[in-house]
């Protein structure tokens, strides 16, 4: 097991290697100790890359620089977690760029029920801090892990307000495990790694410098099944993090502020180009991912007696009746019927005022 996390490790160091490569690399090999044992001359025939990683493989430095990582890991309890390990989050592995490897520390799991990421700016106003304590406190009865990224301002309301309120949080680091930055949150650091953790792909003694963070953002986009936007300027870091979220069709919402307010720019300009939901409440997040059950369920059963409805329609509405609300691949998948058939019984029960569709291709009963 070492062994193969010394050239998990070392994959990770070799130049000219991302993320995507590397997990395509590993599907040609077999593993990262095959890519490190296969023979020179065959590396050298793979396309594009294949002189730079020939010569990488047996760069002695690479492992010895692998060596040191694990040292580091061992020695402050921190696990290192390969891309198809059981206990890497699986919400993340679904994205193309997700990590080959990420190094975490804490209690939590990172494969929870629900999670939600909330990100902002740095210059919260007591505005922004309020309306973040007030989703924390509500969404807490969904027991859900909060993730942001440990900065001034929004991110560091949002882990204090998840301790608060007895619910784990992440924080995402752009730098290694070896320091905390800012150097004020180090005791939120401390307490997060007793009711949450901290994770990051970067080794230790990488610095916290500006080109790490759009990295550091895909992952808190990665994590989350619905990312919150409370405050942010027109450009920045909460508005990189929205964009990316939503290239990995995660539902992502804004919290609106005053016209005219600069760090309320962001939010609005995500509401209107349609790149975000309108939230002002946790009943919205709750409603638009399909947290709460419908409350008039039950007059659903009554309408169904009333409409003639084919086969594939009814499968789909008593799936859906038992389970609540679902994706579109999970209900032709649960009904063992084709794609096609599925969207065209969802339209016709659109139609009939059956169920609604919420973005994400999510569908509710009405």
């Amino acid at each position: 097991m070492e062994n193969s996390m010394l050239y998990n490790i070392a994959l990770t160091l070799i130049p000219g290697v991302g993320d995507i490569l590397g997990k395509k690399l590993i599907s040609l090999c077999g593993s990262a100790e095959a890519i490190f044992r296969e023979p020179r001359r065959h590396l050298k025939k793979l396309p594009r890359i294949g002189d730079l990683l020939s010569k990488a493989v047996g760069n002695k430095e690479i492992l010895a620089k692998a060596e040191e990582e694990m040292k580091f890991l061992e020695r402050y309890a921190i696990s290192a977690l390969f891309f198809l390990d059981p206990s890497y989050p699986q919400r993340l592995r679904q994205c193309i760029d997700s990590p080959v490897l990420l190094y975490y520390k804490g209690s939590a799991g990172l494969n929870p029920e629900k999670t939600v990421g909330i990100v902002g700016t740095r210059n919260a106003t007591e505005y922004g801090k309020s309306v973040v304590r007030r989703l924390v406190c509500d969404l807490a009865r969904q027991n859900i892990l909060v993730v942001s990224g440990l900065a001034y301002g929004i991110d560091s309301c949002s882990h204090k307000a998840a301790l608060d309120y007895g619910l784990e949080t992440v924080g995402v680091l752009g730098h290694g495990l070896d320091r905390i930055y800012p150097l004020a949150n180090k005791s939120l650091a401390e307490k997060m790694l007793e009711q949450g953790g901290l994770i990051s792909d970067f080794l230790h003694g990488t610095k916290p410098d500006r080109e790490n963070f759009p990295r550091r953002n895909r992952i808190i986009a990665g994590l989350s099944d619905a990312l919150v936007v409370v405050e942010a300027a027109y450009k920045g870091g909460a508005l990189i993090t929205a964009d990316i979220a939503n290239s990995y069709n995660r539902e992502v919402f804004a919290v609106p502020g005053r016209i005219g307010d600069i760090y309320s720019e962001g939010c609005h300009n995500l509401i209107r180009t349609n790149r975000a939901a309108l939230v002002q409440e946790a009943l919205d997040i709750e409603y638009m991912m399909g947290w709460k059950k419908e409350r008039e369920r039950p007059r659903m059963e009554q309408r169904k007696i009333f409409l003639e409805m084919s086969p594939e329609e009814e499968k789909i509405v008593g799936l859906m009746n038992e389970k609540g609300s679902l994706g579109i691949d999970e209900i032709s998948k649960q009904c063992e019927m084709p794609m096609n058939k599925v969207s065209s019984a969802l339209l016709n029960l659109e139609f009939e005022g059956i169920v609604k569709c919420l973005p994400g291709k999510i569908y509710n009963l009405l």
